[in-house]
């Protein structure tokens, strides 16, 4: 979020999370497109949830704790996407990775309307798509004004 004076300086956790989100694909793609032949199911579902990633949208999500609504359920969507894609792996059961498939798609809906929101908003000056503030997050805000 963009501070009262429209600063953008101090986002700790946009510029940490999504960083890493984008290190995410890229390692994702190298590793289906060079080792996953190589590789046992089971480390596939390390990988995406125990080992990096599922661990760190967890802690992220924590994160996200004194801001809005909308980034909470985000990421909470994506610790749900990671635990059914690795659970998945490691059961071999194909429903439990097309779940995973759709929590990916419903997270990425929520993202969407997270970035939609926040531009909109910013662009107005006022809230047009509501990000559902916090009550911690309300305080703050009022005390700026």
């Amino acid at each position: 979020m963009r501070r009262p004076d429209g600063d953008a300086r101090g986002n700790t956790l946009g510029s940490t999370a999504f960083c890493a989100i984008g290190a995410f694909w890229l390692s994702w793609a190298l590793f289906n497109a060079f080792y996953v032949a190589n590789v046992p199911a089971a480390f596939i579902g390390w990988y995406l949830f125990l080992f990096l990633w599922g661990v760190f949208t967890t802690v992220m999500w924590v994160g996200t704790f004194r801001s809005n609504r909308s980034l909470q359920f985000t990421f909470l969507g994506a610790i749900f996407t990671f635990f059914l894609l690795a659970a998945g792996q490691w059961t071999s059961i194909a429903l439990l990775r097309q779940l995973g498939g759709y929590a990916g798609m419903i997270t990425g809906a929520l993202a969407f309307y997270l970035a939609s929101a926040q531009l909109i908003d910013e662009t107005f000056g006022s809230e047009v798509l509501p990000l559902a503030p916090t009550r911690s997050r309300q305080r703050r805000t009022a005390s700026w004004q």
